[in-house]
């Protein structure tokens, strides 16, 4: 049974967590969610309780009902955070989704931009490592990202440098071969024009309105252990979050 953390309720937390199994690609669209029945005995709760989670969830516009059949997932155009995208990649072992795919447009060392050397802590050896990537689905590309690494990282897992697909995402690569865990992360967003270079990858008019996400994974230290810029198209905003008020 999925453990309950008792913060929130527990039709919330129901909700969550197959949300989270939507928003990874872990539940695609047209698939059945459990049933109230299922829900009921998996999580040891009444059958109004896990019929108010399938209504949550309705209500975000993530599952819709059909009469005399069940639920089922919806057919969404939702972008997966960075969040999604690693619990995946450590529930399953692989990062994307079937029908997914990235293409690595550039790998290696780089003198790092200003705000990359300030979010990893580069001081006076400002190389670093960079994965330059565009994910695409059947519809064209999802978004484009870049994630940096300290020097130290660069020579500890070399697998960075080589412009081919890691399986399990750079992230848990990089935690194997240099024994950091991953322990919390900080986002920041904002809302710009997209440069000509983005406009390119993304296959935008010039000007568009993107998506700009900064990620920072911190290591159980409490330091920095990756730095990852994110583009995404406007038509792919679809963002979520559920939290209870106070």
């Amino acid at each position: 049974m999925p453990q309950i953390e008792e913060a929130q309720p527990k039709y919330l937390q129901i909700a969550h967590y197959i949300r989270d199994q939507i928003l990874r690609g872990d539940l695609r669209p047209g698939d059945e969610v459990p049933s109230e029945r299922q829900l009921a005995a998996d999580w040891k709760v009444s059958r109004p309780t896990a019929a108010r989670s399938l209504e949550a969830l309705s209500h975000q516009g993530l599952v819709e009902k059909r009469q005399g059949s069940g639920t089922y997932v919806r057919s969404l155009e939702v972008n997966r955070r960075a969040r999604e995208l690693y619990g995946r990649a450590r529930q399953t072992g692989k990062i994307y989704t079937p029908g997914e795919y990235a293409v690595i447009t550039s790998a290696g060392w780089l003198e790092a931009p200003d705000h990359v050397a300030e979010a990893l802590g580069l001081v006076k050896d400002r190389r670093a490592v960079h994965r330059r990537r565009v994910t695409n689905n059947q519809d064209g590309p999802i978004t484009l990202s870049t994630s940096w690494f300290a020097p130290d990282v660069g020579q500890r897992a070399p697998k960075l440098l080589e412009p081919e697909r890691i399986q399990e995402g750079t992230l848990l690569y990089v935690e194997n071969m240099t024994g950091r865990q991953g322990s919390y992360a900080e986002d920041r967003m904002c809302a710009r024009a997209a440069t000509e270079e983005e406009s390119e990858d993304l296959q935008l008019a010039a000007g568009s309105a993107v998506l700009i996400v900064h990620h920072v994974v911190f290591d159980l230290q409490d330091r920095p252990l990756e730095f990852a810029e994110a583009t995404y198209p406007p038509h792919r905003w679809a963002f979520e979050q559920g939290y209870p008020l106070t």
